[in-house]
């Protein structure tokens, strides 16, 4: 894979969070409906967690924990803009399960859930550009994927030269991942120190993504 995708971080999301790191994965993928495998996959892993998990046991998860903080600290309510990962995790707790997208969606979630982390999942030839992470700001321009016009003022926001394109909360519309998507971009911000989980789900969206999905060497880098 060339690496054509330059990520950075926004000085004022930086002062708020000076540990702030974001994992990135990218890889050349063939997006197909769900195999039986990764449909097992996401059964297996709902049977472990619906049995023990809680609304009050998700917040407190090291990954959601801190992911709520920075929403908090960056101004936004955690209870009324979720962090993707834990919408996903009370979804499990109540008994609705996942959704089932496509092979690279669905993994990506899989990966969400087993980790704490919110990803942001990109079709990365629908970028332009540069991409920063920063701060939403009032009435920025916003279609989220099944949310309609999201208000994503003060929540961390990935945006590209043609504007914000993805959010911890939810991704947008305009760089979805669909079936013709041939490079798969995938981020996950931490703001505090966590390099062991960040490094850790990594190894397994990359391990996920070789066995399940049919890629070949993701790659993977920090920023």
């Amino acid at each position: 894979i060339v690496l054509l995708l330059k990520l950075d971080i926004s000085s004022e999301i930086y002062r708020l969070f000076p540990s702030i790191k974001i994992g990135c994965l990218l890889a050349n993928v063939q997006v197909n409906p769900s195999s039986e495998q990764i449909l097992s996959e996401m059964e297996t892993i709902i049977g472990e967690m619906s049995a023990h998990i809680t609304p009050d046991t998700i917040r407190e998860m090291p990954v959601v924990a801190s992911a709520r903080n920075a929403y908090r600290r960056i101004g936004q309510d955690p209870n009324r803009y979720r962090p993707a990962a834990e919408s996903l995790l009370r979804r499990i707790a109540s008994g609705k399960g996942l959704y089932h997208v496509n092979s690279m969606v669905d993994i990506l979630n899989i990966v969400s859930v087993n980790t704490g982390f919110s990803i942001g999942g990109y079709d990365a030839d629908k970028i332009e550009g540069r991409i920063e992470f920063g701060i939403g700001y009032e009435n920025e321009p916003y279609e989220g994927i099944g949310r309609g016009v999201l208000n994503i003022n003060k929540l961390p926001v990935f945006r590209d030269e043609m504007g914000a394109f993805g959010t911890s909360t939810s991704d947008s519309v305009r760089t979805m991942v669909t079936e013709s998507t041939k490079r798969f971009l995938m981020v996950f911000p931490t703001f505090d120190e966590m390099d062991n989980e960040l490094e850790r789900a990594l190894a397994l969206a990359a391990d996920l993504l070789e066995r399940l999905g049919n890629v070949q060497k993701p790659e993977c880098w920090i920023v």
